[in-house]
């Protein structure tokens, strides 16, 4: 599967932005994982095939949403009240395994968007 992100970008303390992912297939689990600078990846946040389960790594949660509109191939990341290390670049990311959100090994990745957040 291909995977084409967008939606990154600058941003203030306690600002919202919200990234897209367009995906050439709908037989996945979708997930969005960052990569803050010198770390290691890390999984944000995942949804299954028909949105019925969603996947929150604890500092986002109740900040992050993940979604997804199988209509338009295409997965979400609303993000609020962002924080300075919520500063990352965001990959979207596909599991060929429809209802696994437990499994980081995501198999399928998109290209990166850079999001800042500055005080």
């Amino acid at each position: 599967v291909q995977l084409q992100a967008s939606g990154g970008g600058s941003v203030q303390v306690g600002g919202s932005l919200r990234l897209s992912c367009v995906a050439s297939g709908i037989n996945y689990a979708l997930g969005w994982f960052r990569q803050p600078p010198g770390k290691e990846r890390e999984y944000v946040a995942g949804i299954v095939r028909d949105g019925s389960m969603t996947y929150y790594r604890d500092s986002v949660k109740g900040r992050f949403t993940i979604s997804r509109d199988n209509s338009k191939k295409s997965v979400y990341l609303q993000m609020n009240n962002l924080k300075s290390e919520d500063t990352a670049v965001y990959y979207c990311a596909a599991n060929q395994l429809p209802y696994d959100l437990e499994s980081e090994d995501f198999g399928s990745w998109g290209q990166g968007t850079l999001v800042t957040v500055s005080s």
